[in-house]
């Protein structure tokens, strides 16, 4: 597996690289990654992150789609990068909570290994995927937050590729918050006329 492994990480860096610096191409790139994590994760007895990386595969279709329309807000039909409110922070943390709870007692009765913290990092993983296809600056800290829960799953389940992939994961998700601020203060800068 660990061919497989070592090119879905070698995907993952490159996609997360072009992520942050809002390139369409990172999404056809994760399209690739994810189908191999799929593997990886399966045969690993990480359902519920297998079970994440179809999901995935259908959130990077829709991140392109949506990357590529733009926005009426954005400059010249670019997708803006916005944050997230509070009422919608209080729906995704409910949705957080009750998705783990679900997932892992859903994954735990089928004999999966750590299903609850599994189901965390899936659940807040794909909360995150879709704020980032919306290209939400909060999505970030949440990659953050999934980087360091998932390191810890990784490296107790053996996936050392893996486990370093997202211990790189974690310093490009804080770069992308940075690049991603930048942004979003530009944005708030009035054009000079």
């Amino acid at each position: 597996m660990t061919g497989i492994e070592a090119a879905a990480a070698a995907l993952g860096v490159v996609s997360v690289w072009l992520t942050i610096r809002q390139h369409l191409a990172c999404w056809p790139t994760g399209i690739v990654m994810v189908a191999l994590y799929a593997w990886v994760f399966f045969d690993a007895r990480l359902y519920a992150d297998a079970g994440l990386q179809v999901v995935f595969l259908g959130m990077q279709v829709y991140g392109w789609v949506h990357w590529r329309s733009g926005d009426a807000g954005g400059a010249g039909g670019v997708l803006p990068v916005v944050r997230l409110g509070r009422n919608q922070a209080v729906v995704w943390f409910a949705v957080l909570v009750l998705g783990t709870l679900a997932l892992g007692t859903a994954t735990a009765a089928a004999g999966a290994a750590l299903p609850f913290v599994d189901a965390f990092q899936t659940v807040l993983s794909l909360i995150a995927q879709y704020l980032m296809a919306r290209k939400v600056l909060d999505s970030w800290l949440m990659w953050i937050v999934v980087d360091v829960v998932s390191i810890g799953m990784y490296l107790s389940k053996d996936l050392m590729i893996t486990a370093a992939l997202y211990a790189l994961f974690l310093g490009l998700a804080v770069a992308g918050l940075r690049a991603w601020r930048r942004s979003l203060a530009e944005l708030a800068v009035p054009a000079a006329t």
